[in-house]
């Protein structure tokens, strides 16, 4: 920079609204966001979280609609995790690759309710299954096994894609199972499903009102260290995030979000693909808290976060706040 005050003053471009507009480096737009959304059994069924003021647990009937709004408001995609009966788990996560499973189910509301207007992408993990509320199967001493854990992961994937899902997002951290479910994908005839792959996925302490919200929370033996990554690491984020990406992946994410935006920012300098993050139930909750205690301005909150996504180099976010920010945003 060779100007110097007073022939530099950078408060010039920011006098005014227009100017501020027109110099604005950063856009954060309704198409930036994908809006996550819990799946619960019945008709007609609304069970608002204790855990995550404002948001839901919805009957698939319930989902349809929410995707719908999610149509109307600009927001591209929808992101489910259903909160599977006590009774339909087991060891072996074997309701996952139920055709008739409640992730299928509120597939198919959302496709027969709006066709291709909206994608519908699907975790591919056995946390939400298992009675263990582990993400994988168990071997006799309780570790989470790998390939055993992926051939089980390409069969909830492929049950996922038949039903209709438009991107598939592996949140395991399984090493392998990228390369295993694109496979399975091409030769079960579906090579136009994505692979949204949770590259650099940490053993986070920001997990909790997520586990409360699928059921599996109570159920956890253990944690998840063995397989989610030590939140101390940077450079091994970007070994993941390449192993994904050779082995198929359309893009990457990086979970959770505000914490780590490092991450993302190293993952799009050193990579140059899409890059998402999810703004996580522990994040949403502490904003809403904030909030709620008057020490924050919620809607201001809420867009300068998703902001700070968009300017470390997110091509979107995961995020509870996504119908209400579409909305902030459409005005």
């Amino acid at each position: 920079m060779t100007a110097a005050y007073p022939n530099l003053r950078l408060r010039r471009t920011r006098a005014w609204g227009w100017s501020r507009a027109l110099h604005r480096e950063t856009v954060l737009t309704p198409a930036d966001l994908i809006w996550p959304l819990f799946v619960t059994e019945g008709s007609g069924v609304e069970e608002p979280i204790a855990s995550l003021p404002g948001v839901s647990r919805w009957s698939a009937d319930g989902i349809a609609a929410r995707a719908k709004e999610a149509v109307s408001l600009g927001i591209p995609c929808v992101a489910l995790f259903p909160n599977t009966q006590a009774d339909r788990r087991s060891d072996d996560g074997a309701e996952a690759f139920n055709p008739d499973n409640l992730m299928c189910r509120a597939i198919k509301a959302i496709k027969d309710a709006c066709g291709s207007d909206i994608g519908v992408l699907t975790d591919v993990a056995l946390d939400p299954y298992t009675s263990h509320g582990q993400d994988g199967l168990l071997d006799a001493a309780g570790y989470v096994t790998n390939d055993d854990t992926v051939a089980v992961l390409v069969d909830q994937a492929i049950n996922q894609a038949a039903a209709g899902a438009d991107v598939i997002a592996p949140s395991d951290m399984m090493d392998g199972r990228v390369r295993a479910i694109r496979m399975a994908l091409e030769m079960n005839g579906h090579p136009n499903v994505q692979i949204m792959a949770y590259a650099a996925k940490y053993a986070s302490a920001f997990y909790g009102p997520f586990r409360d919200a699928v059921g599996s929370g109570g159920l956890l033996k253990g944690d998840k260290k063995s397989y989610q990554m030590d939140p101390a690491n940077g450079e091994e984020a970007l070994r993941e995030v390449a192993l994904d990406l050779a082995e198929g992946a359309d893009s990457v994410m990086v979970k959770p979000g505000l914490p780590y935006l490092d991450i993302v920012r190293r993952v799009k300098e050193r990579f140059e693909v899409p890059v998402f993050a999810y703004q996580v139930s522990g994040e949403y909750a502490m904003i809403e808290a904030a909030a709620a205690a008057g020490a924050g301005d919620r809607d201001a909150l809420v867009l300068e976060t998703l902001m700070a996504f968009k300017r470390a180099g997110c091509s979107g976010v995961l995020t509870y706040h996504a119908a209400h920010a579409a909305r902030l945003l459409g005005n």
